[in-house]
């Protein structure tokens, strides 16, 4: 493997920052990381990142060499033109940012589009920069469709060698093999050095996946700053109205559908009640539930949806 310090380079006062925060914080500091491109059901994780970028100070420590790590015929990234000219360009960013809480406490939020090549090397990187800046716990978070109604609770999976600090919650599956991502692969190779990581997945319904979820977004910071300390008020508070106005949206949507789409929502609150009612009993099995399939129950949301965006135009 070629050397993983040339895919990234320091920033002079960034970097000074944190050598000042760390003076001050012996423990440690928490990085949370996310990258676009991946499984991010309901968009979770980078509503996250980006009110954590739009709400609170932060400063670049280090840049990653996107030149060398993004496919850009696979997510061609943005120009503008005006008039006969081009006026402006979306740099892929992949960035570790530092980042003040509302007390003023500080922690890492490395972010960017995932890279599509040499995630081994990247995963190496990563390392070395959480050993370098005394990275305390790693946590990384996104969305996962499941078949599971809007009308319940969120509920989230956590995983990776501390998920000891997310009591109450546990994973829903046994054993399952996955497409792989960098995320993960990062995830994988810090605890294989040793390193804490706590991984968060909050559950989108499946038939909402593909818009923004705020609740999903809510519901895995809720988990991160019960984990890790962090103060994030207004983080919440942003993702909590918008949560309210998707709520409002989706019950108005489906109050204006047809009976075939109540009975499917219907179904998987039944589900779900039946399942958190076998838990409650300590029963290892749920009573038996006929139920629509995640497939069957997508295709009626978007039919019902494009029917509505028909009549509109």
């Amino acid at each position: 493997m070629l050397d993983p310090q040339d895919l990234y380079a320091w920033d002079a006062k960034g970097l000074a920052v944190v050598d000042l925060a760390l003076a001050q914080e012996s423990a440690g500091l928490v990085m949370l990381y996310h990258f676009d491109g991946y499984i991010d059901a309901g968009e979770s994780g980078e509503q996250i990142v980006n009110s954590l970028l739009g709400t609170l100070p932060h400063q670049v420590v280090a840049r990653f060499d996107h030149d060398r790590l993004v496919d850009y015929r696979a997510r061609r990234p943005l120009l503008t033109f005006r008039r006969d000219r081009w006026t402006g360009y979306d740099t892929p960013g992949i960035e570790v940012r530092l980042v003040q809480d509302a007390t003023g406490a500080p922690f890492l939020l490395l972010s960017g589009p995932e890279p599509d090549v040499e995630w081994e090397r990247f995963s190496a990187a990563v390392r070395q920069i959480v050993e370098r800046l005394g990275v305390r716990l790693s946590v990384n978070f996104h969305g996962i469709p499941m078949g599971v109604p809007h009308t319940r609770p969120v509920g989230i999976t956590p995983h990776g060698n501390r998920t000891d600090l997310m009591p109450g919650h546990r994973s829903p599956f046994d054993e399952a093999q996955v497409p792989g991502s960098a995320e993960q692969l990062v995830e994988f190779r810090l605890m294989e050095a040793g390193h804490d990581v706590l991984g968060v997945a909050a559950h989108v319904p499946h038939y909402v996946a593909r818009s923004p979820y705020p609740d999903a977004a809510l519901t895995a910071l809720e988990a991160i700053t019960a984990a890790t300390g962090l103060v994030l008020p207004g983080v919440a508070h942003a993702l909590r109205t918008e949560a309210q106005r998707t709520q409002t949206e989706i019950e108005r949507q489906i109050g204006e559908g047809d009976e075939e789409l109540v009975s499917l929502v219907q179904g998987l609150e039944h589900q779900y009640d039946a399942m958190a009612g076998a838990e409650t009993r300590g029963s290892l099995v749920a009573e038996p539930v006929e139920l629509p399939s995640a497939d069957e129950l997508g295709r009626e949301f978007e039919r019902f949806l494009a029917e509505r965006e028909g009549e509109a135009g």
